[in-house]
């Protein structure tokens, strides 16, 4: 990476002052240095493959299957589209998903080779939706919830054991993995590494 150098009036001294010219000239070249990307690293994003997820709403039955990053960067339809379909399904309530808890989830079915669309039980819920559920049954819904937060996903793959899903999610280290077999579904999140 180059260098920035600033201009001679930069330096201090008794009398010395910048220019306004000097200080955006130096800012810019400051920018510039900072904003290039390691070599590899935009080259490795630019042949990635694209990522996509299959998904189907329990609550709704809606399906999609969306490619939601590609070239390096997530797209904008694409993400719009997996965000409906993990609204809060009582209310009606929209919230962008954490990129990262749907790359959480592309590496799970990625991992265990499934190409069957993930079963979606639970992933956007509003602060009503998660008081109602914890006045119901607060032993299995956090005050604080990371799906309150587009954070979290309580998800199953059809045809896969539910054991195999939780080992799976648990080998990826990338958050909260629960397990609820009674209920059938395991609970994903990008928050702190944990599992109960």
């Amino acid at each position: 990476m180059e260098e920035t150098k600033l201009p001679p009036a930069a330096a201090g001294g008794a009398g010395s002052r910048l220019g306004r010219r000097d200080l955006l000239r130096a800012g810019l070249g400051m920018a510039a240095a900072a904003s290039v990307l390691v070599p590899g690293e935009s080259e490795a994003g630019l042949r990635a493959p694209p990522r996509h997820l299959s998904l189907m709403n329990l609550h709704t039955g809606e399906r999609i299957q969306a490619e939601y990053w590609a070239k390096g960067r997530y797209l904008r339809d694409g993400m719009r589209e997996i965000n409906r379909l993990l609204r809060d399904h009582r209310t009606g309530s929209v919230h962008p998903m954490d990129p990262r808890l749907l790359d959480l989830v592309y590496a799970l079915t990625r991992k265990i080779g499934s190409r069957n669309p993930v079963h979606v039980i639970s992933a956007y819920r509003s602060p009503e939706t998660n008081a109602m559920l914890r006045e119901a049954d607060g032993s299995g819904v956090a005050q604080n919830s990371f799906h309150m937060q587009g954070k979290a996903i309580d998800l199953r793959i059809p045809g896969l054991p539910l054991g195999h899903l939780r080992k799976a999610a648990l080998s990826l280290r990338g958050g909260g993995v629960g397990y609820y077999p009674d209920s059938n579904f395991v609970h994903v999140d990008v928050g702190p590494l944990r599992h109960w």
